[in-house]
């Protein structure tokens, strides 16, 4: 798993504004292998949807990843008979690799890609990016298992997908509906940071890079589909599915671990919501409260077992001064981190006086509970002395959330500043090289030059130094990244 680094914060996402540039707006990659006799198709009906359908400036790029037939001369005879056509050769198979490769050297803002059947009904095309048009996602897939789709494929298909999307929201807890769909597109900008932490070089690609991309915060839009099942693929079946179990066993122990950067990948939203201060309603509020119940309740019940323990040798006073002391420690000690954020040891022995003085206004009113009941009773029942000191802890629990917020773990920034009712969000900068907002939109039709020439280039270069310049750094092929028994 790759632990390196990500560039920086993704900027707040922004509407690409329409104009007149030489740069294509949406770069639509079809990764190939041995496909001599769909290849000329997909791209003719591609390019003839996108010129009557796209409103911007567009490219089609032809990634071979190491086809073995006629792919290559298929490939060099559509890119000098149509301007928007360009082909680019890897040596290494993978379509993952295809994919990463060409979208990093790309200099389009919307990246996206498509299976050379073209089982997804290009319709979908447009809605598919147009979100990412707008700046309102940052990533879009097409779905095939959202309501409205229209899907015809076997039984044996249809099964194998539905088990493996349950497996991803079982295991991973993935809120996408389809991670496997040849139909996706992203914004450069998320694609330059987000694709050096991508591993896989196959077909786990996609559900690897969704999965990051939704740990992380970042917006997936999803677009109902027409799908029709191609009966001539040429994808193992079994041997994906194998690859995708190790892949999420993959994923789910980095993720476990913390060994993924993903705090450094979310993306401000620009005037977002959950910025604004309102009026009256204390920033981080609802966030502590859940925080607060859930120690306050694992709280209770260790007081409750301590009272008990400590009853069998000693007085109800006694007992419930003990198990009140320790577990209020204990909840002092595990609110200053997880309610209210407060780490390292700074300030650790102060927060643990003032939580005792917390302590005694509790005990205050626990004791005083039970003096009331043994002067009404005499001699109450262990149950009833129970329900009276849960009773009293809920009033004292209400007492003590306050206390914390307002005196042992005052939030210093929110005190010092008068609350608003306006968006006060600053992004931060990112630290990339990529920072400048993008060019206009260019409109078609603008004479197309094309940017880059037909080379071929080892998986992790770019083919000249005009790509480099448009795009970051890509990361090198590690020695064992290879894929030599790949059949796909």
């Amino acid at each position: 798993m790759r632990t390196d680094s990500s560039p920086g914060t993704l900027p707040a996402r922004e509407h690409l504004p329409a104009g007149n540039a030489g740069t294509p707006v949406l770069d639509v990659v079809i990764p190939v292998y041995n496909e001599e006799k769909d290849l000329q198709p997909c791209v003719l009906r591609l390019h003839e949807h996108l010129a009557r359908t796209f409103p911007y400036a567009f490219r089609i790029t032809i990634a071979d990843n190491a086809s073995t037939d006629s792919t290559p001369l298929v490939a060099a005879r559509l890119e000098a008979e149509i301007p928007e056509v360009a082909n680019f050769r890897l040596e290494q198979k993978g379509r993952g690799r295809a994919l990463r490769t060409v979208w990093s050297a790309s200099d389009a803002p919307i990246l996206a890609y498509m299976d050379v059947d073209l089982s997804t009904d290009l319709n979908a095309l447009l809605p598919l990016v147009a979100p990412l048009i707008s700046g309102h996602s940052d990533l879009a897939i097409g779905s095939r298992l959202a309501r409205s789709s229209r899907v015809v494929r076997g039984s044996k298909r249809e099964f194998i997908s539905r088990a493996y999307n349950m497996i991803l929201r079982g295991s991973l807890q993935a809120r996408f509906s389809d991670a496997q769909c040849g139909f996706k597109a992203i914004r450069r900008d998320v694609a330059q940071v987000l694709l050096p932490l991508v591993e896989d070089t196959g077909w786990f690609f996609d559900t690897e890079m969704l999965v990051l991309a939704e740990r992380a915060g970042l917006r997936i839009h999803e677009v109902p589909v027409d799908w029709v099942d191609d009966p001539d693929s040429t994808v193992h079946i079994v041997k994906t599915a194998t690859d995708d179990l190790k892949g999420v066993w993959r994923i789910g122990k980095a993720l476990a671990t913390g060994s993924l950067p993903l705090d450094r990948l979310t993306r401000p939203f620009g005037d977002d919501p959950r910025d604004r201060e309102i009026q009256d309603v204390p920033k981080g509020l609802a966030r502590q409260l859940v925080g607060f119940c859930v120690v306050g309740g694992l709280s209770t019940l260790f007081y409750l077992v301590l009272y008990s323990v400590f009853r069998q040798f000693s007085g109800s006073q006694i007992a419930n001064a003990l198990a009140l002391l320790v577990s209020a420690i204990a909840n002092t000690a595990a609110n200053r981190r997880l309610t209210f954020g407060v780490r390292g040891r700074g300030g650790a022995v102060r927060h643990q006086a003032q939580g005792l003085v917390v302590f005694g206004i509790g005990l205050a009113l626990t004791s005083g509970s039970l003096a009331a009941l043994h002067a009404a009773t005499g001699d109450p029942a262990h149950s009833t002395e129970l329900a009276v000191l849960v009773a009293a802890n809920l009033a004292a629990t209400v007492l003590r959330f306050l206390l914390f917020r307002a005196w042992v773990f005052p939030d210093r920034e929110e005190s010092g500043r008068e609350s608003t009712v306006v968006a006060t969000h600053h992004p931060s900068s990112p630290t990339y090289s990529t920072t400048a907002p993008y060019a206009p939109l260019p409109q078609r039709p603008v004479p197309y030059q094309q940017p880059y020439q037909t080379t071929q280039v080892r998986a992790g270069e770019a083919a000249d130094g005009s790509w480099r310049d448009a795009t970051m750094r890509l990361q090198p092929v590690r020695p064992h990244d290879t894929d030599p028994g790949d059949p796909r």
